[in-house]
């Protein structure tokens, strides 16, 4: 028995030095490739769709018919001088892929020719103020050059999502997406009272009178909550002003009051220019373009690999809790 048991901790010993290592080397490699950036994935859109109709064709068609397909396609293939660009932008309350999408903007620009076109594949429910405006303005660079952008809404752009979708020349969404929110939100709990009866005292120390407004764990007065209140009304102001520069024909003081609209219903409030899904639109470019998706890959390192694994994880346990719950309430 007592060799048993040594022999485990020597084999728990044995693990932690291995795994210490290994946490050693994969810091020193990660650290030589800190100053590699990544690189750009480039797809052939018009070539993928092209496989999957001759890969469903080829099982649903006799051969003779089959070769008959194949034979009027390669006759009916034409190069394509204007290309259209795809990006794709799924936000999250920081807006942080906008790390991906200044080097995507960048690349584009620089790749455009005379009627080339780019198409932004939107989704997007708003966050944080300053980095959907940096968000926003990235793909403004690309109307600043003159290049005729789409954006195309298949589930939400709400809010900050909105400010993004905004900047196009053309928005399309699909018949139940999520479009508007133009509002300004910001909300803390306070522990105050939970401290005071706990016999906590909260001290904070500022020089400037609004260097802090409303807080945590301070006491709030009417003051505090009035500044916080006008901050809220100049950063509403500046969020429908940007609209408006970007979009002539809206009823800005219509729209702008925090609700959201389905599809249907943003087409008539004019939030938006046509309903359609993004799938839809590309095939409908699919004879006029050469269609390029294009995706900034940044270098991985072991600590995001690790993170995207847990992350992975973690969204699966909850997406399957979630659908139990849902399934429950439904065909009780």
């Amino acid at each position: 028995m007592e060799l048993l048991s040594n022999y485990s901790l020597f084999l728990i010993k044995t693990l932690t030095v291995l795994i210490s290592i290994l946490l050693i080397i994969s810091f020193i490699v990660n650290s030589k490739k800190s100053d590699r950036s990544g690189s750009i994935e480039i797809k052939n859109v018009n070539k993928e769709l092209d496989s999957i109709e001759e890969n469903i064709k080829k099982n649903i068609l006799t051969k003779s018919d089959f070769k008959k397909f194949i034979k009027a396609k390669k006759k009916s293939n034409k190069k394509l001088e204007k290309r259209l660009f795809v990006i794709d932008f799924k936000g999250n309350i920081r807006a942080s892929e906008i790390v991906s999408l200044r080097r995507e903007v960048s690349g584009v620009i620089l790749s455009c020719k005379k009627g080339d076109e780019v198409l932004l594949r939107l989704e997007n429910s708003g966050g944080t103020v300053h980095e959907h405006g940096l968000a926003a303005s990235q793909l403004k660079r690309i109307k600043d050059k003159k290049i005729p952008l789409t954006i195309c809404v298949d589930k939400v752009a709400a809010s900050g999502g909105y400010m993004m979708a905004c900047v196009a020349n053309k928005i399309i969404a699909s018949p139940f997406a999520i479009i508007g929110s133009i509002g300004v939100l910001a909300q803390v709990p306070n522990f105050n009272k939970l401290l005071k009866d706990k016999g906590i005292n909260f001290e904070q120390h500022t020089a400037g009178n609004y260097k802090r407004t409303v807080t945590m764990f301070g006491e709030n007065t009417d003051k505090d909550r009035e500044k916080l209140n006008e901050q809220l009304e100049e950063i509403h102001l500046l969020f429908k002003n940007f609209i408006t520069s970007q979009r002539k024909n809206i009823d800005i003081e219509k729209v702008a009051t925090g609700e959201y609209w389905y599809g249907e219903n943003a087409l008539s409030l004019n939030l938006i220019d046509e309903i359609m899904t993004s799938d839809e639109y590309i095939l409908s470019m699919k004879e006029k373009f050469e269609i390029t998706h294009i995706k900034y890959k940044p270098v991985k390192t072991f600590s995001d690999k690790i993170s995207k694994i847990s992350s992975s994880f973690t969204n699966k346990a909850i997406g399957s809790l979630e659908q139990k719950n849902h399934d429950k309430n439904i065909f009780k």
